[in-house]
C-alpha cells in the first residue's frame, strides 16, 4: 500500500467522522437547546396556570353577548340589562320576550331551562338533572339539590352558588341573584335601548330614510340615524373612528416629517457630497443612535418629558425613523449617477440647482418606496405607541382588553385595525403606481 493511498484513506476517514459529529451533534445541541427554553420559560408551570374556561369565556364574548336578568334579594327589585350595563339597562316594566316580569319572574333560557324568581326563592328547572331551590338570606344561600352526588357544572357554598348550563348561567348569593343568557351577535352595535331606530330591520330603516315623517324633532330621520349611531352610548363609534384617526396621523406626521428632516442631513453623512470624514461621522453615528434606541423607549421618554397624547407617539416614530432614513437615503445618495450631475452643472446650475434636478430625481423611487412602505408599518406601530401614550386606538384597545368585561369591543377595535392596515396598503400601492411608475391602474 502506498503512502498517497494511505493519506487518502485517512482524509476519507476524517470526512466520514466530521459527517457523523455534524448529523448526531446538530440534533444534540438542538434537543439541549429547547430543554433549556422548557426549563428557563417553566413551559410546564405555564401549562398547570393556563385557565382553560377563562379563555373559553373571553373567545365566547368576543362574538357574542349575555343578557342579565338580576334580582335584588333585599328589596326583590328585578331588572334586565344587555351586558349588565346601566347604558342598556331596559326601561322599567319593559323586558326581551323569553322574560316575564309580575309577582313571579319567569326566565326562559330555551330547551327547557327555566329560572323562576317567586317571593324570596328561585328555582331552576334543569333539563335531565331535576329542580334546584335556593333561599338566599342573611344567613347565607339554603339550597336544595336533587339527590346523588353534584355534577361539576355545579359549585355551591354557604354563601354562593352557581349553576353553569349550556343554556346560561344562574348565580345565586346572599344579596343578589342573577342569571345570564348568552347570544351571537353584537347587541347594540347599532342603536341602544332608547333610540326609536332599535329593533327596526334593514327594510324599515331604508323606508325611514326616505319617510317625511320624522322620529326624533328637528333632525331628518337620516341625520338622525347618524347622530345616534355615532353617539351609541354602549359603542361610542364617534370616539372609536377619532382614535383610528388619530392613529393615522401619529404614522403620517412621524413617518413624514422624518423623511423631510433626513433627506438633507443625508447629504452630510454621504462621502460624495461630504468630503470631511469627521462630518459624516458625526451624522452618521447619529443616525445609528436614532435608531438604534428602541420606537417603544422613545415613546417611554417622551412621555414622561411632554406628557401623554398623539403628538408624543408621533414624535417617537419620527425619531425612529429619521435614524432609518438618514442611512438608507445616504447610501442611495452614495450610489447616484454622477452623469446626470454633470450634466445639470454644464448648464451652469449652482450646487442646490444639481442637487435639486441632477439628484433628487434618481432618489425619488428609492425615497417614496421606502417612506410609503415604512408608513404601512408606522401605522401598526402607532397602535401599541398609542398605548403607551395615552392616544389613538391603541388606547381603546388596551383598556377594554385589561378589563376583560367587554371582549367584544377588543373584536371591534381589532377589525377596525386591520381594515385600518389594509386601507394604507391599497392607498400606498396607488400612490406607488401613480408617483413612481406613473400609472394608477390597477395590477
Amino acid at each position: 500500500m502506498t503512502a498517497l493511498t494511505m493519506d487518502h484513506r485517512i482524509a476519507a476517514s476524517a470526512r466520514m467522522q466530521k459527517k457523523r459529529l455534524f448529523a448526531f451533534g446538530i440534533p444534540a445541541l438542538i434537543f439541549v437547546y429547547l430543554a433549556y427554553i422548557f426549563i428557563s420559560f417553566d413551559v410546564g408551570g405555564l401549562y398547570h396556570r393556563a385557565d382553560i374556561d377563562n379563555a373559553r369565556t373571553l373567545v365566547a364574548d368576543s362574538y357574542s353577548y349575555k343578557t342579565h336578568v338580576a334580582r335584588d334579594n333585599r328589596s326583590g327589585e328585578v331588572s334586565v340589562a344587555i351586558e349588565g350595563e346601566r347604558k342598556g339597562t331596559y326601561p322599567e316594566g319593559s323586558s326581551p320576550d323569553w322574560v316575564t316580569l309580575g309577582d313571579e319572574t319567569v326566565v326562559d333560557l330555551g330547551a327547557g331551562h327555566i329560572v323562576t324568581y317567586a317571593g324570596t326563592q328561585v328555582s331552576y328547572d334543569i333539563p335531565g338533572y331535576g329542580l334546584v331551590t335556593a333561599d338566599p338570606g342573611r344567613n347565607g344561600v339554603q339550597a336544595e339539590f336533587p339527590a346523588g352526588e353534584l355534577p361539576e357544572w355545579i359549585n355551591a357554598s354557604k354563601n354562593r352558588v352557581t349553576i353553569t348550563t349550556e343554556a346560561g348561567r344562574l348565580t345565586i348569593t346572599r344579596n343578589r341573584t342573577e342569571v345570564l343568557r348568552y347570544f351571537t351577535g353584537w347587541e347594540l352595535f347599532f342603536f341602544t335601548l332608547d333610540s326609536p331606530f332599535h329593533g327596526k330591520d334593514l327594510g324599515e330603516m331604508i323606508g325611514l330614510a326616505f319617510s317625511s315623517d320624522r322620529l326624533v324633532e328637528g333632525q331628518s330621520n337620516i341625520a338622525a340615524m347618524a347622530d345616534q349611531f355615532l353617539n351609541n352610548k354602549m359603542w361610542q363609534h364617534a370616539s372609536v373612528f377619532w382614535a383610528i384617526f388619530e392613529t393615522i396621523l401619529m404614522a403620517f406626521l412621524g413617518t413624514f416629517g422624518a423623511a423631510i428632516i433626513s433627506l438633507p442631513l443625508a447629504f452630510m453623512a454621504a462621502k460624495n457630497f461630504t468630503p470631511l470624514r469627521s462630518v459624516r461621522f458625526g451624522f452618521r453615528r447619529v443616525f445609528d443612535f436614532l435608531r438604534g434606541v428602541d420606537g417603544l423607549i422613545w415613546t417611554i421618554i417622551l412621555s414622561r418629558a411632554f406628557g401623554p397624547g398623539p403628538l408624543t407617539g408621533a414624535l417617537a416614530i419620527l425619531l425612529t425613523d429619521t435614524g432609518s432614513f438618514g442611512k438608507m437615503f445616504s447610501e442611495a445618495l452614495e450610489n447616484v449617477d454622477k452623469k446626470q450631475i454633470e450634466g445639470v452643472a454644464s448648464t451652469g446650475a449652482k450646487p442646490l440647482q444639481r442637487y435639486r434636478f441632477g439628484v433628487i430625481p434618481q432618489l425619488t423611487p428609492v425615497l417614496l418606496s421606502q417612506v410609503l412602505y415604512y408608513l404601512e408599518s408606522n401605522t401598526r406601530s402607532a397602535t401599541i405607541i398609542g398605548a403607551i401614550t395615552g392616544g389613538g386606538i391603541g388606547l381603546l384597545l388596551t383598556q377594554a382588553m385589561v378589563t376583560q368585561k367587554d371582549w367584544e369591543e377588543v373584536s371591534y377595535y381589532i377589525i377596525l385595525i386591520l381594515l385600518m392596515v389594509m386601507m394604507m396598503d391599497w392607498l400606498s400601492g396607488i400612490l406607488r403606481r401613480k408617483l413612481i411608475k406613473g400609472d394608477g391602474g390597477g395590477h
